[in-house]
């Protein structure tokens, strides 16, 4: 439901796109350039404009098919293994020659060389075998800091420390590396073969380190369960693959034939991809890794990757097993972006789960009756369930290669403005950019109403004056730049406005008029939201403010909708324009036989006790009048309208008073007569003047 003001306002924007101006005038023959310039035509071909597109786009993807199976020579034939195994039978004959080779090396590398050869070695040892000690001395060092930051943070530091200490030494030596290779132009085959390691020793330790800290760290509940097992698995995978790259990075260094490499890649290739395969046939253990989130299209795609989980990975073995045989195409079409396109959704569905969980964390904290921090929390999550939907379907679709087969069948015109065609995905453009204005502009409202007015001590009234200017703003500019990607003339408005004003002519009166009312209030500042008023005998708090009606709340909870026009044209009572502070008067009588100076007392202490009624003005009692069964006070009292009703501030009071004019024996009176009963034979002629009647203790004759 989130989708629905918005979406309204997308059909607007597209009933102003498709909408045929008005004035213009039936039977003009001529028509003078800049009119044509803003004149709306539809596509008479569109279907057939779109099947043509539709076939073409066919045609490229079979031809895109085709070229899938298309295969790449690997470099390497039998005659390659031929020399392999002549070479190895030869090989124990050229040991001298090989040893001869390496004294020539170390004689060429000299004092300088073997330092660093000495140094790269000493550095691998202290990594293997003084990590731990190193990780535990800087763990100590860092335990003051965990006082001075969240504690649900401090894990995640302290892991990500450990994954840069633990590739320290491998980082530090290769950018040691990197400045020696700078400095001098030193080529030779160890010298290149030392850097190749070194960037494969870096990359090892920091795969190596994350993957411990995520799998074995206990920062995630899911990995709990098979976190350890996984670890032990993928870190046995990851050291074969990063040794067998070792070997062909190296063997790539040194004079050796290109058909030799080019059957080393496939050796290391084929080798890598079975020990992937191995891993991944753990399903029960994978699969606990996935987290359990409360989405039905997420739930959705777990339950499908749960049953079709191993012909799915058996797909993708032979899948890589046809990349490395020369199929790369195919290979990379269905591996690469099948499994890219689930692991985006996944992290996207992921992210989208964490920052939903810290904005319910922080409306768990805020105030429910917090209207401002209601507001702002429903604008984040809007805001952050269309971000996730447009970036789930525009990378997922990316990923797939299917964002431009679409575009291409939505690139069809559906109407021509003026001279440009306008086109299905132009349009659908602009209406997200739309939708991203109006989500945008409701947080950054939300956003002002909670942190910036309270802090700046702006006026509620004045706050929401600048929220609407900024809403209408802010779309206004959506709206414009929404239109210039459509391609609009913005001349074509002139139009539309014309089309306006014959509407307004024709029978808007009264929308016009509640719209003119509505800026006038908005920015008049004599009604504002909050204020208490009294309109049409409705008397209530306005809530809301729009260009054609405010909305009115009563105490009873019962909402009004009152057009603009009759706060203009009608008299206003407005409680709490300057102060809300009002007085009310509270009637009170009592017998003759009453102390009037301990009746004064007594309603004085009654409103100084009732925490309703406040200090803004101290209460005062008026001695009104002789009445003729009683005399008569008025309380009054002073109560702020926004907060306290005025029936119930009265009620409590009078329950107050009621018992404390029974404490002190103080009689409410209520009016008496005289009554004089006849009989049969008197006179029935009436008195001449009215009976008397009686004051005090109400006794009946």
């Amino acid at each position: 439901m989130f989708l629905t003001k918005p979406f309204n306002l997308s059909l607007v924007f597209l009933f102003v796109l498709l909408v045929t101006p008005l004035c213009e005038a039936a039977g003009h023959e001529e028509v003078d350039k800049n009119t044509k310039q803003s004149t709306i035509s539809f596509s008479e071909d569109m279907g057939d404009a779109m099947i043509k597109e539709a076939a073409r786009v066919r045609k490229d993807l079979e031809m895109q098919a085709r070229s899938l199976f298309e295969r790449t020579p690997l470099g390497w034939d039998w005659q390659t293994i031929d020399y392999l195994y002549t070479r190895a039978l030869t090989l124990p004959l050229k040991i001298p020659q090989f040893i001869e080779h390496i004294m020539e090396q170390s004689r060429v590398l000299g004092a300088a060389g073997s330092l660093i050869m000495l140094t790269f070695i000493i550095a691998v040892v202290y990594s293997l075998l003084g990590q731990k000690r190193v990780l535990t001395r800087i763990e100590r060092l860092v335990q003051p800091l965990r006082e001075k930051m969240p504690e649900a943070f401090y894990p995640f530091f302290l892991s990500t420390l450990k994954v840069v200490v633990a590739s320290l030494i491998p980082l530090l030596l290769l950018g040691g590396f990197s400045l020696i290779n700078a400095m001098i132009a030193y080529r030779a085959a160890w010298f290149l073969l030392t850097g190749r390691l070194l960037i494969l020793w870096a990359v090892g330790a920091l795969m190596i380190g994350l993957l411990r800290e995520v799998l074995t760290g206990g920062l995630f509940e899911v990995t709990a369960r098979y976190g350890s097992t996984i670890f032990r698995l993928s870190r046995l995978v990851l050291l074969y693959v990063l040794a067998g790259v070792a070997v062909f990075r190296g063997a790539e260094v040194f004079p050796i034939r290109d058909d030799v490499l080019a059957l080393l890649k496939f050796a290391v290739s084929i080798s890598i991809v079975l020990a992937l395969f191995l891993l991944l046939l753990r399903k029960k253990a994978l699969l606990s890794l996935l987290p359990q989130l409360p989405y039905r299209s997420y739930q959705g795609f777990i339950d499908l990757l749960n049953r079709f989980y191993y012909p799915s990975i058996l797909l993708s073995f032979l899948f890589a097993l046809l990349w490395c045989v020369g199929y790369k195409e195919f290979g990379e079409v269905v591996l690469i972006k099948t499994w890219s396109a689930a692991g985006a959704y996944l992290l996207i569905m992921v992210i989208h789960h964490v920052l939903r969980g810290w904005l319910q964390i922080w409306r768990a904290k805020a105030d429910p009756h917090d209207e401002a921090a209601q507001f702002l929390s429903r604008s984040f999550k809007a805001l952050l369930l269309y971000a996730t939907f447009t970036a789930a379907a525009v990378i997922v679709l990316n990923l797939l290669g299917l964002m431009n087969p679409i575009r291409r069948v939505m690139s069809f015109p559906v109407l021509t403005l003026g001279v440009t065609p306008v086109t299905l995905w132009i349009i659908v453009k602009a209406v997200l950019i739309l939708l991203a204005f109006v989500y945008a502009t409701r947080l950054l409202r939300a956003f002002l109403d909670y942190k910036i007015y309270p802090y700046f001590g702006v006026d509620p009234g004045l706050g929401y004056a600048l929220n609407t200017f900024l809403n209408y703003f802010f779309l206004a500019v959506g709206f414009l730049i929404s239109l210039r990607i459509v391609g609009l003339d913005l001349r074509f408005l002139l139009v539309f406005a014309g089309a306006i004003g014959i509407g307004i002519g024709l029978g808007l009166q009264s929308m016009a008029a509640n719209v003119i009312s509505g800026f006038a209030i908005i920015f008049g500042g004599k009604i504002r939201k909050g204020d208490w008023i009294e309109v049409s005998n409705t008397v209530g708090a306005v809530t809301d403010i729009s260009l054609r009606a405010t909305q009115v709340r009563t105490r009873d909870n019962i909402e009004y909708i009152i057009p603009n026009s009759d706060f203009i044209s009608s008299t206003v009572t407005n409680y709490s324009l300057s102060s809300p502070m009002i007085r009310i008067v509270l009637p009170v009588g009592v017998s003759y036989d009453s102390d009037p100076r301990q009746v004064e007392k007594i309603l004085l202490e009654a409103a100084e006790k009732e925490p309703l009624v406040t200090k803004y003005q101290p209460p005062a009692v008026r001695f009104v009048e002789y009445a003729d069964n009683s005399i008569n006070f008025e309380l009054l009292i002073w109560i702020d309208v926004r907060h306290t009703p005025r029936r119930r501030v009265r009620s409590e009071l009078y329950f107050a008073i009621f018992d404390e004019f029974k404490k002190a024996g103080i009689e409410i009176p209520f009016p008496q007569r005289d009554i004089h009963i006849r009989s049969k034979g008197e006179s029935t002629q009436l008195p001449l003047q009215p009976p008397v009647p009686s004051f005090g203790s109400g006794s009946k004759s």
